[in-house]
């Protein structure tokens, strides 16, 4: 009968062999989707300040002069609109009002352009208005229809980071390789466990350490750290690519009770009842009804209806009493009587409704506030930190490996 310490040996080689396999599939994965990935990461990285990094690009676009305290208000949403409306491009229509995050941030409003006969039908435009003076601050291209070069900076990066510039079939592609990052992820956790227990010195960079032991340290240390955050993030933007897909997966285990989770509300679902010669609503109306019935939480968004029988779906954020990680609120309004159509509040339904009411959150960073969006920051970073490191390692072992051999037939 073999010792025990024969037996702790076998056991030991058995798992080297193992973890080399899997130290190939790492290697080969890296190598194929590493480079996308840290594109991919950085861009992510720079998006979770995207908002703040408009209004530093543009500030004569967003940023606005807030009056002193109590001095004055926000005009009304309506009396907002019709500035925007009569500096709006030529065939265009309202799409959508994004509220200023804070006082010193002006109204944002998405325009689209529906007339066939121009040859600029379905751009976007960004149009701002303070809220304050009502005065119209100007319009920015923001969605150029099927061309991604003459963007706004913020607009080009996010692009970048959802398809790489190919459009859908890029957006499919970033899916697939997010999935592909999430085994290089799981795979690199198995290639460091250390085998013999040694967890303080897998968890640490050694000290005057060379360049290659330094560079393998940090390999093995910003790869395990990240990885908390990282295989969240990763997960997350597998379903923003692919929503059909993981939909399918989820509803596996838990049974979805809404069939467009991403969206909150799915405004097609929902209609407004066009009565002949009914006056539609205004916007401002339609936000003091949502306001007058739920009045807590911060104002967000609100989708303007683009045919007679759609609704107005007013979106709020920081709904405390809902959650305070994930409290947003959707209500789709009657464009004619008013009437409240649908609620969705975040963090209802089935255990598959509140796991993906939480992917946002988490891709973002904006679940735990600042903390959290600084440690998506970071792991985006640590994306073209660890390929970069990933590639030298691998180089270093290459040439290892010719000395190596160029040493055994020398003369």
């Amino acid at each position: 009968m073999p010792s025990a310490a024969k037996r702790n040996a076998d056991r030991l080689a058995r798992l080297k062999s193992r973890r080399k396999l899997w130290l190939s599939v790492h290697l080969y994965l890296g190598l194929f989707a590493g480079l996308i990935l840290a594109v991919v990461g950085v861009t992510g990285s720079i998006l979770v300040f995207y908002q703040e990094l408009q209004e530093v690009v543009n500030p004569e676009l967003s940023v606005v002069s807030a009056p002193p305290e109590g001095a004055a208000a926000y005009r009304s949403l309506d009396d907002i609109i019709a500035a925007a409306e009569r500096s709006k491009p030529e065939g265009s229509r309202l799409h959508k009002v994004y509220y200023p995050r804070n006082v010193d941030v002006a109204y944002k409003l998405l325009y689209y352009i529906r007339a066939a006969e121009q040859a600029n039908d379905g751009d976007g435009y960004y149009l701002f208005v303070d809220p304050y003076t009502v005065q119209f601050k100007g319009r920015q291209l923001w969605h150029p229809k099927e061309r991604y070069w003459g963007r706004p900076l913020v607009s080009f990066i996010m692009q970048l980071h959802w398809c790489l510039l190919l459009g859908e079939t890029g957006g499919i592609i970033v899916g697939i390789l997010g999935i592909v990052s999430i085994i290089l992820v799981l795979t690199g956790v198995i290639v460091w466990w250390p085998l013999t227990g040694k967890f303080k010195q897998a968890l640490t960079l050694k000290r005057h350490a060379g360049r290659t032991r330094l560079n393998y340290d940090l390999h093995k240390t910003v790869g395990i750290y990240s990885t908390v955050v990282l295989l969240p993030v990763l997960f997350s933007g597998v379903y923003f690519n692919l929503p059909d897909e993981v939909d399918t997966l989820v509803g596996q285990v838990s049974e979805l009770e809404r069939s467009d989770p991403w969206t909150g509300i799915a405004s097609e679902k929902y209609r407004s009842d066009p009565w002949a010669g009914n006056k539609p609503i205004s916007p401002g109306e339609a936000e003091a009804i949502v306001q007058r019935f739920y009045p807590s939480g911060r104002l967000w968004g609100l989708n303007a209806p683009q045919g007679e029988a759609d609704v107005y779906k007013i979106s709020k954020r920081d709904v405390t009493e809902l959650n305070r990680f994930i409290g947003y609120r959707d209500v789709a309004v009657d464009q004619y009587t008013g009437a409240i159509v649908k609620v969705y509040d975040s963090g209802t339904g089935s255990a598959g409704d509140v796991f993906l009411d939480w992917q946002w959150p988490l891709h973002s960073g904006h679940a735990f506030g600042w903390p959290g969006r600084i440690l998506v920051l970071l792991s985006g970073l640590a994306c073209s930190l660890l390929f970069v490191t990933g590639v030298i390692r691998w180089l270093q072992k290459r040439r290892a490996k010719r000395t190596k051999h160029g040493g055994s037939i020398a003369p």
